[in-house]
């Protein structure tokens, strides 16, 4: 399906959560929620009253430090990703 992300709203997905250096998994149920992903999709941007068009400040590729319960979950050709206003990004990653 192709997904077309609206207004002021990124598709990211999120990165995998990394093992310990002893090389221990620990389970998804004990692991805190990831904060950092690569953005996937940006939208268009935020339209002002004036209807002027500000862009995000995040591009295609960038990688991004984000709130931790934030944005909604979904599911695309078996891959999961999470949408989120750019609000809802704390930092980009250089």
């Amino acid at each position: 399906m192709a997904l077309k992300i609206l207004g002021d709203r990124v598709m990211i997905k999120i990165d995998e959560p990394e093992t310990t250096e002893g090389g221990i998994h620990i389970p998804e149920s004990a692991q805190e929620k990831p904060q950092q992903g690569t953005v996937i999709k940006v939208g268009e941007g935020k339209r002002l009253d004036d209807g002027t068009l500000v862009s995000p400040d995040v591009e295609k590729g960038g990688k991004v430090i984000f709130a931790k319960y934030g944005g909604t979950e979904i599911t695309d050709e078996g891959e999961e990703y999470l949408i989120l206003d750019t609000s809802q990004i704390y930092a980009k990653l250089e």
